[in-house]
């Protein structure tokens, strides 16, 4: 019997539920790190997983194969690890977008508010050209303040951010509100 288009959809999303859960099962919880009140996302145990680590790289590409990306976009320093795979699949070049003083030569910078103070975050001037279509990606977005300055830095040199990307959100935390119309997509989703 022959399987009908509602048939492969409701196979396509029970693989990829089971992807998603790979995902967050790898994840470890480490509560009070870095401090006391924090729940700690660890990657590091999903990157001990290759099977995991693999269903990660796999949904980020087959969700953006077909939006014409031409620059993936690290956000420091996790989005080092999922960027390259990525733009490698897609055929795209990575830019990391790093904290201050950590790229030689010239760079453009972003300042942005943390909890109490500031931050800046920093990209190679010519590393993005005007018009490319650019996927930001980083491991998590919580209070969203590194998306929302990747975004404005991305945005003065003329590169259309097509959506940014993260393995989990925290919820709780509305990072995902500061991003104005820019979507966002997400694996895992977790309370503080």
């Amino acid at each position: 019997m022959a399987a009908t288009n509602s048939d492969h959809n409701q196979t396509d999303a029970a693989i990829k539920d089971v992807r998603i859960s790979r995902i967050s099962s790898s994840i470890r919880v480490i509560p009070d790190f870095p401090k006391p009140g924090i729940m700690f996302q660890d990657i590091t145990t999903m990157l001990l997983d290759p099977v995991a680590f693999k269903d990660t790289i796999d949904l980020f590409v087959e969700r953006y194969r077909e939006k014409n990306i031409s620059v993936v976009a690290g956000v420091e320093a996790r989005g080092f690890i999922f960027g390259p795979p990525i733009a490698l699949a897609l055929g795209a070049k990575f830019v990391p977008i790093r904290k201050p003083n950590k790229l030689p030569g010239e760079v453009i910078s972003e300042e942005y508010s943390l909890e109490y103070g500031t931050d800046i975050m920093e990209m190679h001037v010519g590393a993005v050209q005007k018009g490319e279509r650019v996927l930001v990606i980083d491991d998590l977005i919580a209070t969203g303040g590194t998306l929302v300055a990747a975004i404005k830095l991305l945005e003065r040199v003329g590169a259309n951010v097509v959506e940014c990307a993260c393995v989990i959100e925290l919820a709780d935390l509305k990072g995902r509100d500061r991003l104005g119309d820019k979507p966002l997509f997400v694996l895992v989703s977790s309370t503080c």
